[in-house]
């Protein structure tokens, strides 16, 4: 029997707590999920496991076992509970390229990874880091959104979905590669005929409303009842209310035994079955029958984390979202009836209807064993596995409630997931923990990829396709989007193109074959430089990085789809509708040799290097360390390149702290310029390249309102 019989605690209702009871609360919360983090990887057999990807479309599992940590480190830096880095090496290796790449887009970059050894010291730097702000750090009630602490708790709830993602990549490696254990020991009890399962039937739901969405993250959610009480990922705020219309949903999730007849019946072979996407993953795929199934002499079995089993017939089927729509496709064909996936509403409407509560029974927490169970173990209402065993996928691609807002120390969570390739998951699994296990959860998946994931399916009309507005109407990026793409205002000329310009002459005669255009914001600087001057040839690659998620999510939809559209607010609620299009800008040609990454100018990657370019633009006075960036970025520059930086010198302690600004302040008592720093930091590696410039630019806030600010503009050489 597995050992691991209690649940796993939910995200901690905070209300009502004295700091002490939160304090001890939350430490124990947090170790409870560090140790089990650690404790999954005991299932890798050899060190090479750590080293070996499990699958092509993800990172080995030496990068998921240092991200989690690294993610701890970079969230309490930016709520300002810890003062520095523990490891800024680690911190840019471990930070970024979790989500999964698609099958035709590769990423083959090569990482210099360190040991595991190091790691495992690493981890628990961090974790005595953690205890320590926890038991020690000032406490400024109440818990929310807002309070720096909020940071602490999206810790675990990430560590949390990389428990469960990390567990997929292990049941995918190599069985030579793992080992089982006896915290993550399956629950064996099956059914091994698939004339025992329970046939599965369709039971009516009626029509009713439901209401999501967790309201305005900025309230005090103790004065409200329920899952807002809990931690909560930026998506589930907002508000959101449907009408769902009567349908009929299957009592119990589809058994692999209810699965086999779409397989024998040579479903992943007719193609009037799969749709264009799916087609496209089942041709790289090759698939013709469920991932984790194994088909052996003796019968089929069922790859599970650490082992090999029997087919259980009577647990339920672990699929992606692909092969679970075209389940629905061959079964409406069969039945004659309008077999589907359900939507989000739907799935809630079940939810509702049933009664279920984060505390109702379900094979989920890891309170019943480390694997899936029969699908008519745990009855919820007329239903069975309403919530828990495994993900349900719905037809829903996830996408923001009215009033969403990106959180600030997180932004890059959900917006890159509302691009209609990322399907809605519901319910959770026999691993989902904390935040998971609650009714407002939203995670969402792209169509090709595993999880602990299956279906149930429903007959009803067509499904209402949530109103995705096409226009981002982010007030930031808008205002981004008009200062990089759009009209000029005053007579004052484009900056970032003009920035491209000066950048370009200061190159003639020099090489143009890589450039850096660090703090690129939306991308303009970065297309004009792949374009180059009028009549002349530009760079052969650009690498545009930004630590904004949200800017480089447009400027990579830009790059990929040549065509952004975007609000503009006028006044008040008024707003004006813009478009962007490469084309019409005469950038379409070059967008294929520019490349948009996430990063952090203070701790870049050692991948970035050799530029003949590096442009900096309005950057320094917004970096928590500018200094670090000045004594870093020269190593970055091949002999004889150029370093283009541009500010107004607008030092504000909200960016960087007052004892790290550069200049604007008297040394020695005489005054001390931004411009004076520049040359006291650049001297060792560069010498100037002709005089500073000046280089004007106007951002629109409103019709009736707009910033006129002047850049000043200095080149400097790398020395040879």
């Amino acid at each position: 029997m597995p050992t691991n019989s209690h649940a796993y605690p939910l995200s901690p209702d905070w209300c009502g707590m004295s700091e002490a009871d939160l304090r001890k609360t939350l430490l124990a919360y947090f170790e409870t999920c560090f140790e089990r983090y650690e404790s999954l990887f005991g299932c890798l057999r050899t060190d090479v496991a750590y080293y070996d990807r499990s699958i092509s479309l993800r990172h080995p599992l030496i990068f998921y076992f240092g991200h989690t940590a690294t993610f701890f480190v970079n969230k309490l830096l930016l709520a300002k509970l810890i003062p520095e880095r523990i490891n800024p090496r680690f911190e840019a290796i471990f930070a970024v390229g979790v989500d999964e790449m698609s099958w035709d887009d590769l990423d083959d970059t090569n990482y210099d990874w360190p040991s595991i050894a190091e790691v495992k010291a690493y981890r628990q730097q961090v974790r005595a880091a953690v205890t320590r702000v926890i038991t020690d750090a000032p406490w400024q009630g109440p818990m929310g959104w807002d309070n720096p602490w909020w940071a602490i708790l999206m810790g675990v709830e990430h560590e949390l979905i990389h428990l469960e993602t990390s567990s997929v990549l292990i049941r995918q490696h190599l069985l030579s590669e793992v080992q089982p254990q006896a915290a993550w020991s399956p629950a064996i009890t099956t059914v091994d005929s698939v004339s025992a399962v329970p046939q599965n039937v369709l039971i009516d739901v009626p029509a009713g409303e439901v209401k999501l969405g967790k309201g305005n993250p900025h309230v005090d959610a103790c004065s409200v009842n329920g899952d807002t009480r809990h931690y909560g990922w930026d998506n589930e705020y907002g508000t959101y209310l449907s009408e769902v219309p009567a349908f009929s949903a299957s009592r119990m999730l589809v058994s692999n035994a209810e699965f086999l007849a779409f397989v024998e019946a040579g479903g992943y072979s007719e193609k009037r079955y799969w749709d264009e996407e799916a087609l496209a993953w089942r041709e790289f795929s090759q698939a013709t029958y469920p991932t984790f199934w194994l088909k052996q002499s003796e019968g089929w079995h069922l790859r599970l984390m650490t082992e090999v089993v029997p087919m259980p017939w009577n647990w339920p089927v672990e699929v992606n979202c692909h092969e679970a729509a075209a389940f629905c496709v061959w079964k409406a064909e069969a039945t004659g009836e309008a077999v589907r996936l359900p939507t989000e509403d739907e799935w809630y409407r079940l939810y509702d209807l049933t009664g279920v509560t984060a505390e109702t029974p379900a094979q989920r927490r890891l309170a019943g064993g480390a694997s899936s169970v029969a699908v008519d173990q745990y009855a919820h209402g007329d239903f069975y596995d309403v919530v828990g065993n495994v993900w349900q996928w719905t037809c829903t691609p996830i996408y923001p409630f009215a009033g969403f807002e990106a959180h600030p120390l997180y932004d890059d969570f959900s917006i890159p997931t509302f691009d209609e390739r990322h399907n809605l998951m519901k319910g959770g699994s026999w691993i989902s923990c904390g935040n998971e296990a609650l009714r407002a959860a939203r995670y969402a998946f792209r169509r090709h990829f595993f999880q602990h994931a299956g279906f149930r399916y429903v007959v009803g009309d067509a499904p209402r396709v949530p109103q995705v507005s096409r226009y981002e109407d982010d007030a930031l990026l808008a205002q981004y989007a008009e200062f990089h793409f759009g009209q000029t205002y005053f007579g004052v000329p484009n900056f970032p193109k003009a920035v491209a310009e000066i950048a370009l002459k200061a190159m003639q005669g020099k090489p143009l074959n890589r450039a850096l255009d660090i703090g690129c914001a939306v991308g303009r600087t970065s297309f004009e430089l792949a374009k180059g001057l009028p009549g002349a040839v530009g760079f052969d690659s650009v690498t545009g990085i930004d630590f904004s998620a949200r800017f480089i999510n447009l400027a990579d939809e830009l790059m990929q789809d040549g065509i952004v559209r975007y609000a503009l607010t006028d006044e008040g609620a008024l707003q004006s509708f813009r478009e962007i299009a490469l084309e019409k800008l005469g950038l379409a040609d070059c967008s294929n040799r520019v490349a948009f990454w996430q990063g952090d100018a203070c701790n870049l990657k050692e991948t970035y290097g050799d530029f003949d370019l590096v442009v900096a633009a309005n950057l320094i006075d917004r970096l928590y360390d500018p200094a670090i960036f000045l004594g870093e970025i020269g190593k970055r520059i091949v002999p004889g390149g150029v370093l283009v930086v541009t500010s107004p010198y607008t030092w504000l302690e909200e960016h960087t702290p007052k004892e790290q600004w550069l200049g604007g302040f008297k040394q020695g008592g005489e005054r001390y310029t931004t411009l004076d720093a520049l040359h006291a930091h650049l001297a060792k590696d560069f010498v100037p390249l002709g005089e500073p410039q000046d280089v004007p630019f106007v951002i629109r806030e409103t019709a009736r309102k707009f910033q006129h600010t002047v850049a000043q503009l200095t080149c400097w050489e790398r020395r040879r």
